[in-house]
């Protein structure tokens, strides 16, 4: 008997492990995208911490804004690390097995952080609303408690209702087949491969996405259309420019992402003529946000721009020493 197979209870054979076969169609060389890959997570690492000590370290960045950026950078951190280590190890090592806990609890982390993504985001929504639309009650609205409480509504919402997701798929049946034509544990990835029924695996999986990043997709534009009429209606050209800019970074980091979550979507429906693209797009939009979002707000933010002189600047002054 195989080595992945083992016999239940009930004399049904069950599958141990799953083997991810990594990006289909293109097996022989896919090794060669380590080297983009590598590039993209340490990026994605250096900067964020980056982010993360500037803002400990720098005062002035002591704001619900920079607040919300902090706990995009943790996310961005867990969400590129949940995924670009066993890839790389596939590519590398060619450790293509992975149990079946280590599979589902990659499921939910993936589930959670890229959710935590899309609440964060919603958060700083808001914030710019309140700060724009509100400028003389913004201090008394958008406080420290309003901060500790957005982002621990997130963390809860985000961690509670994803569970349900590794639970359905830990479930199912699989008896036979354990070969996943990806370099990740996606939900529907493994449920395809069950031998029983997956329709509650699938209903939960669209509802989550329609209603939670849906839900937020929805609330976030509804911000930034009243954030756009409020500002359009200001007499000053300074300071209609002056806050376009502000909310420029949040919205170009908001449209890719949901752009690519609506473009990833679709194109799984066309993922039995070509399997690679939906697979591709799936692991980049799991890679690039995390290395593209501090890289907009260093360009686009001239207080973390300021921030990050002072704290390289402190850092090379003591290497000196």
């Amino acid at each position: 008997m195989d080595t992945t197979m083992s016999i239940t209870n009930g004399s049904r054979i069950q599958v141990t492990e799953f083997i991810l076969l990594g990006f289909p169609g293109i097996h022989e060389w896919q090794h060669w995208l380590s080297l983009p890959l590598t590039l993209f997570y340490l990026l994605a690492l250096g900067a964020n911490i980056l982010i993360l000590i500037t803002i400990h370290h720098e005062p002035t960045l002591h704001q619900p804004m920079y607040q919300f950026l902090s706990v995009l950078a943790i996310v961005d951190i867990g969400l590129s690390t949940t995924i670009i280590p066993k890839i790389l190890a596939i590519f590398w090592l060619d450790a293509k097995s992975i149990s079946l806990p280590e599979c589902f609890t990659q499921i939910y982390a993936i589930h959670v952080f890229i959710t935590m993504e899309s609440g964060i985001f919603l958060c700083m929504a808001v914030d710019r609303y309140v700060a724009i639309c509100y400028p003389l009650q913004y201090p008394s609205v958008v406080t420290e408690a309003f901060v500790i409480k957005a982002i621990t509504s997130v963390v809860l919402r985000n961690c509670l209702l994803t569970i349900p997701v590794p639970v359905l798929a830990s479930q199912r049946h699989y008896c036979s087949r354990n070969e996943i034509e990806h370099c990740l544990c996606s939900n529907l990835g493994v449920t395809s491969l069950a031998c029983d029924d997956i329709t509650i695996n699938r209903f939960y999986q669209l509802a989550l996405a329609w209603v939670m990043v849906g839900g937020d997709m929805c609330l976030v534009f509804a911000s930034y259309a009243l954030i756009l009429r409020s500002v359009l209606s200001l007499n000053s050209a300074e300071a209609t420019s002056k806050a376009l800019s502000t909310c420029s970074s949040h919205l170009i980091l908001i449209l890719f992402f949901y752009t690519a979550i609506v473009v990833v979507s679709v194109t799984h429906l066309a993922g039995r003529k070509i399997p690679l693209i939906p697979v591709l797009l799936n692991v980049l939009h799991n890679v690039i946000p995390p290395a593209l979002n501090p890289m907009v707000y260093a360009l686009r933010t001239q207080e973390l721009r300021v921030g990050f002189k002072k704290v390289i600047g402190l850092s090379v002054d003591i290497s000196r020493k």
